[in-house]
Parts: C-alpha cells; structure tokens; sequence
C-alpha cells in the first residue's frame, strides 16, 4: 500500500532532518558506518528553489568513458565532487543514464557534459555516504529547454494519489563550464520504496532492450530485460518471471479471472488513465519501455509506477513539445483476442501468445496493456479512472496551478538560463493540455 505523501510534505521533512541519515540498501554496508552530508536550512528537493550543483572530474576519466559508451554502450562509473548548494561531497560516483537521450553520445565526440543525462551515486566510492540521507540523484535529459514538461507530470501523478518522484530545478555545471538548467530527480530504490509505501516490496525495473514477453523459468533468460533495483541483497527474479508467465500464456477467461490474484487491477487502470492524460508517448508501452513494476510481498501482487516522463505533455524524441493534447489513444489490440493457443500456449518467435506482438523497442506493443485494453471490465475501469482525474486533476484548476508554480519559479530564478520567452511558450504549451 502506498503511503500518503506529497511532495511538499517531503520537502518539509527534509528541511527539518537535513542531517539525518538514511540507509542505502547496499550490499556490505552498516548503518553505523554511514556518513550523511548535511546542507543546512537548503533542502535537497525543496521544490520552491533553483538549485545549484556543480561537478568536477578528471577529464580523462570522462573521455574514457565516453569512449566505452560509443564503442560497446558500456555505463561505467567514474569518481567526481558534487557540491550541491554550496556543499561539497566527494568520491562520489556518477555515470551517464538514459538510452534515446545518450544518442549524441555515439554521433558527436564534442559532447558537452553537462548536457548529458546523468546518475550520482554518493555512495558509489564511499561506503554509507549520502547527501541528506539520500544516495542517488538523476539529473535528467529533456528536448524542452525548460523541462517544464516532466516536472509539472511528476507533480499530477503525485496529486493523484500515485508514487512519482521528486523533482527540482538546478543550475547545473561541470569542469567550471557555463551554468545550464536541468532537472534533478530521485532514483526509485530502497529509499524510495520505503518513503513511498508501508509494506515491503521489491523493484524491478524494464530495460529499453526487454519486453514483458515470457522467456522461460532461467533467470538468465531476463538479465537485460528487467533489472532488480531494490532489496539487491537478495536476488530474486521468481515473483516477476510468474507474473511474465501468466500474462502471456494465460488463457483469455483465465487472464480476465485471475489478474487481480497476481496484480492491482485498480492501480494500473489508474496509470494507464494518468499516462494518457499527461499525454506521455514514452511509458510502458513506448518505445522506450519505460516502468517499474513493484512487487508486494505482503499482497503478493505486482503494481506499475511511473517512470522517465521526460517526452510528457507532446515531447517526441528529437522535435519539440506540445503536440497533440492529453488523452492520446494506445493501438488498438489485434483481432481475435490474445490467448488463442489456450492454456500454457507458449508465445511464438517474435510474438506474445496468439499471436500479439511482443512489447519492446518500438512501441505500442506491451501484451500487458493490449491484454488489460481488450477486456471490456478492465478497460471501463479504465475509462472511469480517466473521468475521475480529469475532474481531480484538470477540472479542479490544479494542473494550471502546478504549470502556473514551475513556470514563475524558472521565470524569476532560471530566466538568464533560458529566456523568459521560451519559459511562457513551454508553459503555456502545457497550460492549453491541462486547461
């Protein structure tokens, strides 16, 4: 069950425990043996602020791993200073994060660092290190100048009710370079799973190189498919690989029975609702395969959370934002339902059972949405998650208001980064979709 935050209670709680220390869920860590670096009355996710984080690190370490990255995709760590708001932190760890957003990194060796997407691991290096209690930060990639798009995503998903990350503008800069406006996020991991929900669960994050597709009992068989983010001290893949297995092979009467066995139902009606609203091209069942699936260990049941909303409200790969509205439909799932095979039928070469196409690279293909979709009981609950949240979320004048929030902040701290200008154009791009 997830717990009842918002974001502005987790700033608050920050701001009074900026020296309190948080485990990190690292294998062959102590609690005891944790150092947590204080800031002072400068919360790290105080989201009402413009931050300040400024990298150093050997430039031939960073050349290197740029190398081994346009070579082979190899993400290696190198070791940098990451002083945040003032405060130094160093032996940190950081490597390059993301896939579609790294592209330049294979086509220009001009790269500029700061431009890139990034991951900071403070404990990388330093054995329970942590900045405010937290190990991890995502400095994000974005085709907006502002990444407005994203924030004011994470901030919806985080008013209905739903687990979403925290996020902050930052003026972000490496190696002394110019300033530039980028957003920093949290990392889902045992922090944030234990900030975020009551019950003990386990994180398994999609890979752009997987699908849901079922691959056989080997968990081998998954090791760039999904990748266990959270309670890594005990590696266990069985839970997901039974969930892969039912909802490929299941047959059509057994799927609509027993899904809410092995999953919430409710809760993915919900996600699916919310992706469309935020009009994000990018989730689940994108090209990018972007989610998590959560799995409760008390309930035994899976549940998808959002993740990597960086092409939200119209964004598309390489174009601008601000296409199209909210509401963009999903494909609509192949004629003649999805189990034809029947019971256990197993899903053939390049497709799920009966003969659906396997989600993964491309898109709009995810046999977990195309089979939800296509049962009528699931697919209202669907419909009905959409009305509610439209009322709740657009409606109600919220999701103006958060536009309205970011795009004063980035106006009056961020405007000698990017124009005032493009800060209007961007926000008001989204203002016209939540409207």
């Amino acid at each position: 069950m997830r717990k009842l935050r918002s974001l502005t209670a987790v700033t608050i709680a920050l701001v009074v425990g900026a020296c309190s220390t948080g485990a990190s869920g690292r294998t062959g860590e102590s609690p005891a043996a944790s150092a947590s670096v204080g800031a002072g009355n400068v919360a790290l996710y105080d989201d009402s602020r413009v931050h300040d984080i400024d990298v150093t690190f050997d430039k031939a370490a960073y050349d290197e791993m740029v190398a081994a990255y346009a070579s082979n995709r190899d993400k290696d760590w190198i070791e940098a200073t990451v002083t945040i708001d003032g405060v130094a932190v160093e032996k940190v760890g950081m490597r390059l994060k993301g896939n579609s957003s790294l592209r330049s990194v294979s086509t220009s060796g001009g790269t500029q660092p700061q431009s890139l997407p990034w991951l900071i691991r403070f404990d990388k290096y330093v054995d329970g290190q942590t900045y405010q209690g937290h190990t991890d930060l995502v400095i994000r990639g974005n085709n907006s100048k502002t990444s407005i798009n994203e924030a004011v995503a994470l901030d919806l998903i985080d008013l209905a009710g739903e687990a979403t990350q925290a996020s902050i503008a930052t003026r972000f800069s490496i190696n002394g370079s110019a300033d530039v406006l980028r957003l920093a996020i949290e990392l889902p991991n045992d922090d944030w799973d234990d900030e975020n929900f009551d019950t003990d669960g386990v994180l398994y994050k999609a890979e752009s190189t997987g699908d849901y597709s079922y691959r056989g009992d080997n968990p081998d068989a998954y090791a760039d498919v999904f990748d266990q983010e959270s309670d890594t001290d005990d590696e266990n893949l069985a839970p997901l690989i039974d969930f892969l297995k039912f909802i490929n092979t299941s047959s059509d009467s057994a799927f609509a029975a027993d899904l809410s066995k092995h999953f919430d139902v409710d809760a993915f009606a919900r996600y699916l609702a919310l992706q469309e609203l935020v009009n994000n091209f990018d989730d689940i069942d994108g090209p990018g395969n972007n989610s998590y699936l959560r799995y409760d260990e008390s309930t035994k049941k899976f549940t998808v959370l959002s993740w990597d909303m960086n092409l939200a409200f119209g964004s598309m790969p390489g174009g601008n934002m601000g296409g199209g509205g909210p509401g963009g439909q999903r494909g609509a799932p192949p004629a003649g339902g999805f189990a034809a095979g029947g019971p256990g039928a197993q899903p053939p070469a390049g497709g799920a059972a009966g003969g659906a196409p396997r989600g993964g690279p491309g898109g709009r293909s995810n046999i977990l949405v195309q089979r939800f979709q296509a049962n009528a009981t699931f697919a209202a609950l669907v419909a009905k998650a959409r009305t509610d949240l439209t009322a709740q979320l657009f409606t109600s004048g919220k999701g103006v208001q958060v536009v309205d929030k970011w795009s004063a902040l980035l106006t009056a701290q961020a405007s000698d980064l990017v124009d005032a200008a493009t800060i209007d154009r961007e926000a008001a791009a989204i203002r016209t979709q939540v409207d």
